[in-house]
């Protein structure tokens, strides 16, 4: 039975890597590589009701079965290997469940198998299939709690972006991380009945644009209006257009900076300015911006004045620098401090997560939300 396990895990793992994804060929639903672990010099696994089989690579016999309920404990020591105690020459380890068990890594379990390589110590890699993925991804991207139609759109979105990014981290030996960079994943442990159901009900779904998978961005609110793809990319991108929101100035945020503070950031970026003299950046218009605001009403510049020189900088810049929840603000100069104050949450490309869940309240199903976020862009099966 493990040896069928081990061919059909290969088999789908050969289709996930080598049969290009496009809606009229792929029908084996891919697998992901997602980093869980890295830079670790121990690990202990154990099994989920099931025994565990450790293999040098996935055509060899396992060289250990562990017995349900015992541990499994590697180290990395001096760049080998040792498993329970004993050293093992191989560059990477693979433990796989039997049946229908789950691995457990340090107490936390996961669906799929674990790939263990030596970098930096040791790297751990989670080898599963993408629906089994998105199951731990959507509710910690979404709360669970909320409507089914913005829960199944952020499973398609989720879905695709997946896809589309696959091997981001290649250079790491792994597609993606299991941070906000890629998608936050946290296995099993995360997973929630509202979720999952909307993980199911929109198998294989996934997003393309004339015939190729759309990047599907998406952030935590727009703010009022979601942004192009050039005023955050710098590239033109035909399906991240902006678009108005189900409702403005959601997410109100402020945060106040002292001058002294706000000058040591702006000279760390390599421009003297001496005392601040005066901020200009024109007043916040959400879908009317000009000049130095985007037509979304996004910062794109902002020209910070002392009396020992002046700097523009970019609104990307400016978030980057202060930390700010989005690039939709206003700032004020006072006595001893510069005010910002804002809306929204993210980059605002893509779909607006509270925007869906809005749009989801007045009636809308997850296909017209996909569609209203993302211009010109079909929902499409691809397994």
């Amino acid at each position: 039975m493990a040896q069928c396990k081990r061919i059909l895990m290969s088999l789908i793992f050969f289709a996930s890597v080598f049969i290009p994804l496009h809606r009229t060929n792929a029908s084996l639903q891919p697998e992901l590589t997602v980093g869980i672990m890295s830079e670790r010099h121990i690990v202990t696994v154990t099994g989920r009701n099931t025994v565990l089989y450790v293999h040098r690579t996935l055509e060899d016999d396992p060289f250990l079965i562990v017995p349900m309920g015992e541990k499994l404990v590697v180290e990395e020591k001096s760049g080998a290997f040792w498993v329970n105690g004993t050293e093992q020459k191989s560059d990477r380890l693979i433990v796989q469940p039997s049946g229908s068990g789950f691995v457990e890594v340090d107490g936390s379990p996961y669906r799929g198998y674990i790939t263990l390589f030596k970098k930096a110590g040791m790297t751990v890699v989670n080898n599963v299939l993408i629906e089994d993925y998105l199951y731990g991804v959507v509710p910690k991207e979404m709360p669970a709690s909320w409507r089914s139609e913005a829960l199944r759109a952020q499973s398609v979105a989720a879905r695709t972006f997946a896809l589309k990014n696959r091997g981001r981290h290649r250079a790491d030996g792994y597609d993606l991380c299991n941070t906000p960079e890629c998608q936050v994943y946290e296995g099993m442990n995360a997973e929630a009945k509202a979720s999952t159901d909307a993980v199911d009900a929109t198998h294989g779904e996934v997003l393309f644009y004339q015939g190729e998978i759309a990047d599907a961005l998406f952030h935590t609110d727009s703010g009022g209006m979601t942004e192009s793809s050039e005023n955050v990319w710098g590239s033109y991108v035909p399906y991240l257009r902006a678009v108005p929101e189900a409702r403005a100035q959601t997410l109100p945020w402020n945060r106040s900076i002292t001058s002294a503070l706000f000058v040591q950031k702006i000279e760390s970026t390599g421009r003297k300015i001496g005392n601040l003299k005066e901020i200009k950046l024109s007043c916040l218009q959400i879908g009317n911006g000009k000049g130095d605001r985007s037509h979304a009403g996004r910062v794109l510049t902002m020209r910070i004045i002392g009396d020992k020189g002046n700097v523009v900088l970019g609104g990307n810049k400016i978030r980057s620098l202060f930390a700010l929840p989005s690039t939709l603000f206003n700032v004020r100069m006072q006595k001893s401090t510069v005010e910002f104050n804002g809306y929204g949450s993210g980059h605002g490309l893509g779909m607006s997560q509270w925007g869906a869940e809005a749009f989801a309240e007045r009636g809308k199903n997850y296909k017209e939300i996909l569609r209203y976020y993302y211009t010109g862009v079909s929902v499409e099966k691809l397994y």
